[in-house]
């Protein structure tokens, strides 16, 4: 039973932090290769490693657990 647990977490904690970093790290490469600077003054867009770096930045921004309802509405009262 601890087996089923720590495989379902491990795919829990995969699916919800570590694929929509990785997601939007190839987004941040793809915005450098497609739309990218090519005469070095756009300080993001023109190194891809920048560009990857926030790419997953932000895409770890978006994965990150906000409050849930229930604090919401204590909060409220």
């Amino acid at each position: 039973m601890k087996d089923y647990m720590k495989n379902t977490t491990i795919k829990s904690v995969l699916l919800k932090r570590v694929l929509p970093v990785a997601v939007g790290s190839l987004l941040g490469y793809a915005y450098y290769y497609f739309i990218g600077c090519n005469t070095g003054t756009c300080p993001i867009t023109s190194n891809p490693f920048i560009s990857t770096f926030y790419g997953g930045l932000l895409g770890g921004i978006f994965a990150w657990p906000g409050k849930s309802k229930k604090e919401v509405s204590n909060e409220n009262n």
